[in-house]
Order: C-alpha cells, then sequence, then structure tokens
C-alpha cells in the first residue's frame, strides 16, 4: 500500500473486531498520536519562553499576594454544564 486512500479503504474493509485492535495499536506504530510524549516535549523544550515565564511569575505574584482569589478547583467544576 502506497498511499492513503489505499490504507483508508483497507481500513474501512477491515471487519469491527480488527479495527478496534487497530485502533489500540496505533499509538505505537504513530507515536505522535501519544499526547504524553507530546507534553514531555513541550516540558523539556529547551527554548525560552520569555512571555510565558513573565506570565508564570505575574500570576505566582498574585497568588502570593492574594490566595483567595485563586479558588480551589473541584471535580464538579468539570462536569457538563446544559
Amino acid at each position: 500500500m502506497s498511499t492513503a486512500k489505499e490504507i483508508e479503504a483497507a481500513i474501512l474493509a477491515l471487519p469491527p473486531t480488527e479495527r478496534e485492535k487497530l485502533v489500540a495499536d496505533l499509538p505505537a506504530l504513530l507515536p505522535e498520536l501519544n499526547g504524553d510524549a507530546k507534553w514531555t516535549g513541550i516540558l523539556h523544550d529547551p527554548r525560552p519562553r520569555r512571555a510565558l515565564s513573565a506570565l508564570g511569575d505575574e500570576i505566582e505574584a498574585q497568588y502570593k499576594a492574594n490566595p483567595d482569589q485563586f479558588p480551589e478547583i473541584k471535580d464538579s467544576d468539570f462536569d457538563k454544564r446544559p
């Protein structure tokens, strides 16, 4: 198989059980699908991010000055709203 269209057609032709197996195997086949790997790359990126660092420092200073301004996040804050 040489084109994405051929691969797509082959995937669509698979029985559901084989497609489920493929879905489970895709992160190993395509590491770029692994969100954790992307975050690790971002966290260990050596390039300076002066604006982001300045923003973080500003937020930290605001928190130290008035921690009540930053309410604690609860699990329910992530519940779907109507």
